[in-house]
């Protein structure tokens, strides 16, 4: 049960990217017409897909909150992983039209010097981003969920973005023009790498991969707990905000059922406690 409040907790994250999101877009794209600058529109467009990005992982919550039923007896955690991978396709596609757009800027015959709001627009948006980054990267960690992680990288990313933005903008007030239709070029290049790393890491844990580094420690906590004489095996996958682990570990031949039911227990404990695996699945095989 612990795991559908962790992902109900998730949600709030998500909420706040997207109340952030809505303002900001909004704000951006005003400021950002009515002062001619193009980076404040490519940072203004970002964030209007990252609204639906954040709409995307919402829904892929709350689908992962469905109890079991007789065609996903292992939930249906796995939905947020698939959001997260969605998000990462209409991240790539904005990315796309932001580089198209900046370039062409570049083939403008004279090139308009921004208004200054539009610099102090994005600083103060910079500002915003980053605290909201810094709320759900802590939130991700804590009950461990990938799908809030991605929007928290996509904070992060967002709030970069709009630190280039106002770098562009003010170097533009210093007779370099070109300055900001550069940084909306950069601006679409951070928006397709923050894309590109999401996709990754959707797909590496929907293909059932896993940190290796992360593997042997595993195998290491098993192989310390007393009674355990060998490990024939060991893996681990992502299922949404869990860790499912499989191991089979040879065990003196005369052991009873009780005493090899307490190794098991001790192995499923202590992977809990030392790796937050959620479920452990123990098979004991004789030496």
């Amino acid at each position: 049960m612990d795991n559908y409040k962790d992902i109900k907790q998730g949600e709030r994250g998500a909420w706040l990217s997207i109340a952030t999101y809505i303002l900001l877009s909004a704000v951006k794209l005003f400021i950002g017409t009515i002062s001619g600058s193009q980076a404040l529109l490519a940072d203004g467009l970002n964030n209007t897909t990252d609204i639906i990005a954040s709409i995307a992982v919402l829904t892929g919550l709350k689908i992962s909150r469905r109890p079991p039923d007789s065609n996903h007896r292992y939930g249906h955690f796995r939905a947020e992983t698939i959001a997260a991978m969605i998000a990462s396709f209409i991240m790539i596609a904005v990315g796309l039209q932001v580089l198209y757009q900046g370039v062409n800027k570049f083939m403008e015959p004279s090139l308009a010097t921004p208004d200054l709001i539009a610099a102090w627009t994005a600083a103060g948006s910079a500002v915003i981003m980053m605290a909201v980054y810094m709320y759900n990267i802590k939130l991700a960690r804590r009950i461990n969920s990938n799908a809030i992680e991605a929007v928290a990288q996509d904070n992060r990313s967002d709030a970069l973005v709009s630190i280039g933005a106002f770098i562009g903008i003010i170097g533009s007030q210093f007779g370099i023009p070109w300055l900001d239709p550069l940084t909306a070029t950069i601006v679409g290049l951070v928006i397709c790498k923050t894309a590109f790393d999401i996709f990754r890491k959707a797909t590496h844990d929907l293909t059932d991969g896993f940190d290796a580094a992360e593997l042997e420690r595993m195998k290491n906590t098993v192989a310390e707990i007393d009674g355990v004489q060998s490990i024939k095996d060991i893996k681990a996958r992502v299922h949404g905000n869990n860790v499912l682990v499989d191991t089979t570990v040879l065990v003196d031949a005369k052991l009873n059922v009780v005493q090899s039911h307490d190794i098991t227990e001790e192995i499923e404990d202590q992977l809990k406690d030392r790796h937050q695996v959620s479920y452990v699945l123990v098979h004991i095989e004789p030496v």
